[in-house]
């Protein structure tokens, strides 16, 4: 009878604690990496770091949860003792306790269920058929100026949409197509807006927008009508629907996914203020590169031997300089022979004004009565007598009236460099020369301001 060997050989694996946690946190991680689980919620509370703990259970087991502040931000319901909740999230393991526990990004209340699995089974039907490939993906114009948008006129996403395309690009027009997006016609009328501005091709790009909600609300975009009108529209379409977090079958069928309205506008129209900047900038670079080309043919031409080529451009510039300074005193020949006529022009009539003095005609009447005083008549006398009281009063009134005389009184006359008389203020105007005959004398000034005044 043959004895059994036993081998005691064989070393035995011995994992510490936290090894062992370490394994069965890979093994859950790997098997539930996006897992979405019913339950009710209890003992729920809020860290002071923001973060929410709670556990999910049913009639026949419990599970841990938390949910950190940076997803619990978007949450659409937030944790509450004794509600029905759909949690999403990844299943890991907590190994400061050996717990496992699901580490949840979104809560949607019990209900959505049934939603959430016809968006998933959509979503993999049109897959199937290609609607959502990379490939038909179009890109966005740079700078559309015709925007369509397909939304509810009295929702925020249009105040928005329109806000901030007119900051970025006041030059864009805007088209609206009013669509209720919620209920039950929702569906039907985003479709009929997408395909109106397929048929009619004023738009360079089409967004279809509304704001955020739940599952339910966000449904018209789920929609397979609405993802087959965006595959077929013959303008890129945009899809600004809900939230950051919120994800629709719209967003897999258009061109562009933009997270929310005001980012879709974003997108679809550029910034002025920026391409002004660029402009700029284009500008600044291309006039040093024309500096530096000037520069560098400059140093070629020199390089070349083109010195005399440079020489014959030095003379021709040394040529008009010199034709500019012959025109120049020959404009100032011309100036001065034009004053010197002008002098001589008010000389003359300076002379003719002395030839009208009324002064010397007196001067000779007074002669002829000497002349006759010299006769010895009395009939004669009595009548010479006569005559010189009747020039010593035309005398009088003549030296009143005498030009002469009404200068030795303090007034003057004034020409222009022509030889006019200046009677009237426009005459004249700042920067012109005059001469001004005084009664003793003459002034030849420059008029310094005018005025219509009589002070």
């Amino acid at each position: 009878m043959e004895q059994t060997q036993l081998d005691f050989t064989s070393e035995r694996r011995i994992y510490s604690v936290a090894d062992l946690t370490a394994v069965v946190r890979e093994l859950l991680e790997g098997a539930f990496p996006d897992a979405w689980v019913s339950g009710e919620i209890s003992n729920a509370r809020r860290a002071p770091s923001g973060h929410w703990y709670f556990t999910l259970k049913d009639d026949r087991a419990q599970l841990r949860c938390v949910c950190f502040r940076q997803d619990a931000l978007y949450l659409k319901i937030k944790p509450r003792d004794g509600i029905a909740v759909i949690a999403r999230g990844r299943v890991g393991v907590y190994e400061a306790r050996g717990e496992y526990q699901l580490y949840v990004e979104v809560i949607e209340p019990q209900g959505v269920g049934a939603l959430q699995l016809a968006f998933e089974q959509l979503k993999k039907k049109l897959a199937a058929e290609g609607l959502f490939d990379a490939e038909r993906k179009r890109g966005l114009p740079k700078a559309p100026t015709r925007i369509g948008i397909v939304t509810s006129p009295a929702g925020a996403a249009v105040a928005d949409l329109v806000r901030v395309i007119e900051r970025r690009f006041p030059a864009a027009n805007i088209r609206l197509y009013p669509a209720r997006v919620q209920g039950d016609e929702a569906a039907a009328d985003v479709a009929r807006g997408i395909r109106y501005f397929s048929e009619n091709p004023w738009a360079q790009v089409v967004i279809a927008a509304r704001g955020g909600g739940s599952l339910e609300d966000l449904w018209a975009f789920n929609e397979e009508e609405v993802a087959r009108a965006i595959a077929a529209c013959s303008t890129p379409v945009i899809s600004a629907v809900g939230h950051q977090t919120d994800f629709t079958i719209a967003d897999f069928a258009a061109d562009v996914r933009a997270p929310t309205p005001s980012a879709a506008a974003e997108l679809a129209v550029p910034d002025i203020q920026g391409i002004f900047q660029t402009l700029s900038g284009l500008e600044q670079r291309g006039s040093r590169a024309l500096r530096y080309r000037i520069a560098t043919l400059g140093r070629r031409m020199l390089e070349a031997g083109l010195e005399r080529g440079a020489a014959s451009v030095r003379r021709r510039l040394a040529e008009s300089r010199q034709r500019l300074d012959d025109a120049e005193r020959t404009l100032r020949s011309a100036a001065a022979a034009r004053l010197h006529t002008a002098r001589e022009r008010l000389a003359a009539q300076d002379r003719k004004l002395a030839a009208r003095d009324l002064r010397v005609g007196l001067a000779r009447q007074r002669q002829r009565l000497e002349s006759l005083a010299q006769r010895p008549a009395p009939l004669q006398l009595r009548r010479l007598e006569r005559l010189a009281a009747r020039l010593a009063a035309l005398d009088g009134s003549l030296g009143a009236l005498s030009p002469l005389a009404i200068l030795e009184r303090g007034y003057a006359i004034v020409r222009t460099e022509a030889g006019e008389l200046v009677r009237d203020n426009r005459q004249a105007a700042p920067g012109d020369r005059l001469g001004v005959r005084l009664h003793r004398g003459r002034l030849s000034v420059s008029v310094a301001e005018t005025s219509s005044g009589d002070g």
